[in-house]
């Protein structure tokens, strides 16, 4: 082979070599910065800023896009819509029946304390507030009722326990939208008491009926009496003052009987004594 006719290519001088190393590192750098000096916080969030020289500033963004330096600064971006929070707690009533409640919580972050949640909280606050704070609360508000109290007292048990919620989640900067309780159930001592206090009530309810029933039948023998002996004493009267008034219910029941005969499909043969038919031989008189 003859190495005499190969060619060898150029090599640029040292000063243009380093030229374009210096136009590459500048421009990686713009596009390193154009593509990380930019955020975006969409709707419903809220972004505090956390600097490597000052830490987290005070501010906080709104929705939209803003700007930041790149590696010096990145967002931290918070949801503050209303979300919802299912907790379940036993405690002791008054009257020391165990209850076992459920509650629904909606909370938000307050947008403008979310400097102070981060420092205090970080970012997943609700883990480490909400099961505390409602458990405590529905402890103390649940002990100052009786069991029954809780059943008939719901509206007031559940306003209670919002109230001191509040409270509790306010000194962690933490806003309550609303609470509810979902379910409210008891032991199975209490459940069976209640039914037998159910049932006896039941009974004592038929008893009364009863009662009242046989006060009611007894009042309508009486006045059946009293109708009855008025009737005799009228028809005894009648009767005294005027002797054909035998002889005018004598037709009268002749009447009735002649006309269920007429109106009967059977054929009847009978003595028209024996159905008061014989009235011609009656003293109208």
């Amino acid at each position: 082979m003859n190495f005499q006719k190969v060619k060898i290519p150029n090599v640029p001088a040292g000063g243009s070599f380093s030229t374009l190393l210096k136009l590459g590192i500048i421009g990686g750098l713009g596009l390193y910065g154009a593509t990380h000096s930019l955020y975006n916080v969409d709707g419903g969030h809220r972004a505090i800023m956390f600097n490597r020289l000052t830490g987290v500033k005070e501010k906080v963004y709104p929705e939209g896009t803003h700007f930041m330096m790149p590696w010096f600064e990145w967002p931290v971006i918070y949801d503050v819509r209303a979300r919802p929070h299912l907790v379940e707690s036993t405690s002791g009533s008054r009257d020391l029946q165990m209850v076992r409640i459920g509650l629904r919580v909606l909370t938000r972050p307050m947008a403008d304390k979310l400097p102070t949640i981060y420092r205090s909280l970080g970012e997943n606050y609700n883990e480490r507030v909400l099961p505390s704070i409602i458990h405590e609360t529905l402890k103390a508000v649940v002990a100052q009722y009786n069991a029954s109290q809780l059943i008939t007292q719901r509206e007031a048990v559940s306003r209670e326990i919002r109230k001191v919620l509040t409270e509790r989640a306010a000194q962690f900067n933490v806003a309550l939208d609303d609470v509810s309780i979902t379910s409210l159930t008891f032991g199975k001592e209490f459940t069976a008491a209640i039914e037998a206090k159910q049932v006896a009530a039941q009974e004592a309810e038929r008893a009364k009926f009863i009662v009242e029933k046989a006060e009611q039948d007894k009042r309508s023998a009486v006045i059946r009496a009293q109708g009855e002996a008025t009737s005799a004493s009228l028809i005894g009267q009648a009767i005294a003052n005027n002797p054909a008034f035998i002889t005018l219910r004598k037709i009268e029941a002749a009447r009735e009987i002649a006309n269920t005969i007429s109106n009967s499909a059977n054929k009847v043969f009978l003595n028209s004594d024996d159905l008061l038919l014989n009235l011609q031989e009656m003293k109208l008189k």
